[in-house]
């Protein structure tokens, strides 16, 4: 008999910023790698003969808790790949509920109705997915391996193991990052023991690291992000910056002129909610640098602000960007945000404010390619 660990991997950036990954290279964020560790320790005292995984960055990353301790080489199967999502890739998930209403609740609720340009049918994932997953199980007759892939080709599986059709996919529970289930094969035949235990993840050493509440669904609706439109959006960009300006207790004017001319200069793009500017997130004048970031003071501690960083993320790293920076006051409001989500001091500007610093590249070791 082969026993199979088939894991999702670590919480990555599209799950943090709400943005559908698909098959992109999204790195984990820090809590993922917080998780990592946590699968690290579960997994100390167990045997494993092999380690498999997607060829995506986000699963590589995470089976670093198998294969790196256990002096292991990693087996990367494209096979074991998330679904493509195809027209989708890297939107947000808010922009594309508001585009795409019909599909989205097709996605959710009925699979086999769901068409989305560019990409594969659920079906079509299932079926590579469970014959690359058949393979391994031939290949490590009586063996114990560990399989890292991706939420939802790891609910369709394990969906079809347990006798559900594609169709009936929602009707089956939604496995948390690192989630671990088992499968058992012998011969042709396949099992599963147990499904989507994340029990590492609820030890007094994990809970307390837990310095930010609970991540949303990552399906769940956020924000979609437009361009600043200039002259026509002035008004709108003063009321929401000046806004945030005095709920943070700035104590100092607000200046108006500068922050019309600053946003003529740079990449602004603005948040929105049901139509409704949430916040704005400013990049520029240099690559990876965050000119300014603000949330409306009534929707704080929503979940937006983090998608913010998302955006600048999603700027920075295709111009070859590789890390993050904003300039904040040391007693700024902000601090303690942008600390909760991974940013690091490294210095000052010559007025004074502190710079810190986000990293957003990849690690080449396990990029692999």
């Amino acid at each position: 008999m082969t026993s199979i660990y088939l894991i999702r991997h670590a919480e990555a950036e599209g799950n943090l910023y709400r943005i559908a990954q698909g098959q992109y290279d999204s790195i984990l964020t820090d809590r993922g790698w917080r998780q990592v560790r946590a699968l690290e320790r579960r997994f100390a005292d167990v045997h494993i003969d092999a380690v498999y995984s997607s060829d995506l960055y986000r699963t590589c990353a995470t089976a670093t808790a198998i294969y790196k301790p256990k002096g292991l080489p990693l087996h990367r199967v494209p096979g074991l790949r998330e679904i493509c999502v195809g027209a989708w890739e890297q939107r947000t998930w808010g922009d594309i509920y508001r585009q795409d209403p019909e599909q989205m609740e097709n996605f959710n609720l009925h699979p086999e109705r769901w068409q989305v340009d560019g990409a594969e049918t659920p079906r079509q994932v299932l079926d590579r997915a469970m014959a690359a997953i058949r393979e391994i199980a031939a290949s490590n007759s009586g063996r114990t391996v560990a399989v890292f892939s991706h939420g939802y080709a790891i609910r369709l599986v394990l969906a079809a193991l347990q006798g559900y059709s594609v169709d009936q996919l929602a009707q089956t529970p939604v496995g948390d990052n690192t989630a671990v289930s088992l499968i058992e094969a012998e011969g042709e035949n396949l099992r599963v023991v147990f499904r989507d235990d994340n029990s590492h993840l609820r030890t007094p050493d994990f809970l307390a690291g837990e310095t930010v509440k609970k991540r949303a669904n990552g399906l769940e609706p956020g924000l979609y992000f437009l361009p600043l439109r200039l002259p026509e959006q002035a008004e709108e960009l003063a009321a929401l910056v000046s806004a945030a300006w005095d709920a943070a207790g700035m104590g100092q004017v607000f200046d108006r002129t500068r922050l019309l001319a600053d946003a003529g200069r740079r990449s602004t793009l603005v948040g929105y909610l049901n139509g409704e500017p949430v916040g704005l997130v400013q990049l520029g004048p240099e690559n990876g640098w965050i000119s300014l970031a603000c949330i409306r003071p009534d929707c704080r501690k929503r979940g937006f602000g983090v998608q913010l960083i998302g955006q600048a993320v999603q700027h920075t790293r295709p111009q070859g960007g590789q890390t993050l920076r904003i300039a904040l006051a040391p007693e700024a409001e902000a601090q303690r945000f942008f600390r909760e989500n991974g940013f690091v001091p490294v210095g000052k500007t010559e007025t004074g404010r502190e710079i810190l610093k986000k990293n957003v590249g990849y690690d080449p070791e396990i990029l692999g390619r």
